[in-house]
């Protein structure tokens, strides 16, 4: 792949690992903060002060903000990443559409796993309705099992990329592809996003299991249950299902699910060890986004009509005070269940999603 010049949104925990990344691989590479003081330090010492504190990044990294970049300069980098939050993508398109130069318009990849709050959306849909139709028919989405502190130690890593456009899908993947991390491409980014966001809930539930003291037969049990619901949830919404079975799919919501490095893990075995989430989230020190994904899904849950008891539970004990022990039990005590079953009703949220992007014909 060429030299490209890239410009990283987002120096959080993984913005900042993409970034070194990227840049090792002979990119020339921008990381933009929302935190003055973040950028002035990493720039004087290529060290984040907040995230990886103890790794040294490449030279070809250079911090900017607090302020978005202007149009001149967005006009000039070949790949815009997004690694922030879910809940602030549409903000950050809203100031960048006017900056963005549609007859030149560089690689949009995403790279944040969630569903925003207030509308249930998915990101692709966030951005047709800041951008429009046709950047959001080429925007790229990369997910899978990445912890981010094993990417910058370079152990060896794979990803799923997708986009609606498989020549974009291609791109983001030569620009990320190297012997240390892997790309797989799809044509499936709601399936990709879909996975990516259920995933952080099913972590929570693990993790809650693993608080109370319960083993591996049930940390196995949960996390298959989990893709099945995942699975369930994703077909009824009108995602390919065997997208849940990707690395994006199944293989991220294995490593979530069994390591405390996770945030979402950490989260549900604080809530099982008896600590409130007010005081687990005033001290976790970065986001959790399974915790605001839990009411997103719990909203789509509800709109599709299809069962998912593990997502509810961990909603329950989240945002209405149930107790973890009391629902685990009301889990185990559901009757018995077919075991494998999708739902008959299928894809309503995807054909409309393709209607807004004229693609339903």
């Amino acid at each position: 792949m060429p030299r490209s010049r890239i410009l990283v949104l987002g120096a959080g925990n993984f913005g900042s690992c993409l970034a070194d990344h990227l840049a090792d691989s002979e990119h020339d590479v921008f990381m933009w903060s929302r935190e003055a003081d973040l950028v002035q330090f990493f720039n004087e010492h290529h060290k984040n002060p907040s995230y990886l504190k103890d790794h040294d990044f490449p030279p070809n990294i250079r911090a900017i903000g607090p302020a978005l970049p202007e149009a001149e300069f967005i006009k000039s980098v070949d790949v815009l990443l997004f690694a922030i939050p879910t809940e602030g993508v549409r903000s950050t398109l809203t100031q960048l559409r006017p900056r963005l130069d549609e007859k030149d318009l560089p690689l949009l990849i995403f790279v944040n796993k969630g569903i925003e709050i207030s509308t249930n959306a998915l990101t692709l849909e966030i951005v047709a309705d800041t951008c429009g139709k046709d950047i959001a028919r080429v925007a790229t989405f990369i997910s899978g099992p990445s912890f981010a502190k094993e990417v910058v130690r370079r152990q060896p890593t794979m990803v799923s990329v997708a986009s609606l456009s498989n020549s974009h899908a291609e791109r983001a993947s030569q620009v990320f592809h190297q012997p240390w991390f892997r790309c797989y491409t799809g044509n499936d980014p709601i399936g990709i996003e879909l996975a990516g966001a259920l995933k952080n809930v099913y972590a929570i539930a693990t993790g809650i299991a693993d608080g109370l003291g319960y083993e591996n037969n049930t940390r196995a049990s949960l996390i298959t249950r989990g893709l099945s619901e995942m699975t369930r949830i994703g077909t009824a919404y009108g995602a390919n299902p065997l997208t849940f079975l990707s690395l994006a799919g199944v293989g991220d919501l294995f490593m979530t699910c069994s390591s405390p490095t996770s945030r979402n893990y950490t989260v549900g075995y604080r809530l099982g060890k008896g600590e409130t989430l007010e005081e687990i989230m005033r001290t976790l020190g970065s986001v959790a986004e399974g915790v605001t994904t839990a009411k997103g899904l719990k909203a789509v849950v509800d709109a599709l009509g299809v069962p998912a008891p593990i997502a509810n539970s961990v909603y329950e004990v989240l945002y209405e005070g149930k107790d973890v022990a009391e629902r685990a039990q009301s889990l185990m005590e559901l009757p018995p269940l077919r075991e494998l079953e999708l739902p008959t009703q299928v894809g309503e949220p995807v054909r409309s999603l393709m209607k807004k992007l004229g693609l339903d014909g």
